[in-house]
Parts: C-alpha cells; structure tokens; sequence
C-alpha cells in the first residue's frame, strides 16, 4: 500500500517548482486580454488562388474580428503552393507526391505603414497516388486543406507572441 504523505510532498514540491519557472499564458486574461484584442484588430488582405482563399478563411476564423475594414493592422500573404513527384513505377508513373504550401507573411501598420513582422511559415504532406485519378485530386485537395490549416496556425502563433512581447505599447516595429 502507498503512503499518501510521499506522494503528497512530491507533487507540493513539483508545483512550487514550476511556479517560479518564468512561463505565462499566451493568451492571459481569454478573449478580453492584450494578445486576443490584439489579434482581432487584424485584417487579412485577400490572398490569390484557392489555397490563398483556404489560407485567408483559416486566418480569419483564428483572428476573429478584425474583417470590418477599420482594422488597425493588416497580413499580407503570399503562398507558394508546389507538388512533387517522389517515387516512379517502373512504367515512370509517378507513385508518391509531396504537397508544399510556404507563406511569407507581413503584419503592416495600416496607419503607419510600417511592417511589423516579416517571417515565413510552411508546412508539407505526402500523398499516394493511386490508379484512380480522381483519388489522387481529392487527396492533393485534402492536403492542401489541412495545409492552410496548418500554416495558419503558425503564422497566429507567431503574431500572438509578436503581441505578446509588445503588449502594453500595443504592437510596435521591433526594436533591432
């Protein structure tokens, strides 16, 4: 039978422990805190083609508002979308494809038309093709949904440490 006094004094410790550790939400204070009011004053700017407009919905479904017209800071995106044969059947069909979606992304300003961030995000997925070549499109769809998907996530994790690291002065160029 264990003793509930070791157990009990090993999880104080472990707590205490990672009180002092230097970690803190991102997203402190929920939906009304600096980070979420940051980001919701966010306006994507249309992005070309249908992976900018997969891109563009999973952007604006993670920044919430923003999407009025009288946002303060706009995302401009470009996306590099490419798909690459990998493998070769002996009667040179390809066999497998790689799907790789990159944005280069920038958090203008619009008052001052300063660029505030200025990064790249990426994500790839392979594919199987199959002797079915509506399989196949359908698979290349699918990956570039979960691609938008993906990278969009990146790139609002990357602008709410961005907002995080400046709240309090609200989002300014960064200092070199």
């Amino acid at each position: 039978m264990m003793r509930p006094l070791p157990l009990l004094v090993a999880g104080l410790t472990l707590t205490l422990g990672l009180t002092g550790c230097g970690l803190h939400p991102l997203y402190a204070g929920g939906g009304s805190g600096a980070v979420a009011t940051a980001l919701s004053g966010v306006e994507v700017a249309p992005i070309e083609g249908k992976a900018g407009w997969l891109m563009a919905n999973a952007l604006k479904d993670r920044l919430g508002g923003g999407q009025g017209g009288g946002a303060r800071y706009r995302l401009d995106v470009r996306l590099d979308d490419q798909i690459r044969g990998l493998g070769v059947r002996r009667d040179d069909s390809v066999v497998r494809e790689r799907r790789i979606l990159r944005a280069r992304y920038q958090l203008v300003d619009q008052t001052s038309n300063a660029v505030l961030v200025d990064a790249t995000a990426g994500s790839d997925a392979g594919i199987d093709v199959v002797r079915s070549e509506y399989a196949t499109i359908a698979a290349e769809n699918t990956a570039l949904e979960r691609l938008s998907v993906i990278v969009a996530d990146e790139i609002v994790a990357r602008l709410a440490t961005y907002a995080r690291s400046r709240s309090g002065e609200a989002m300014a160029p960064a200092r070199p």
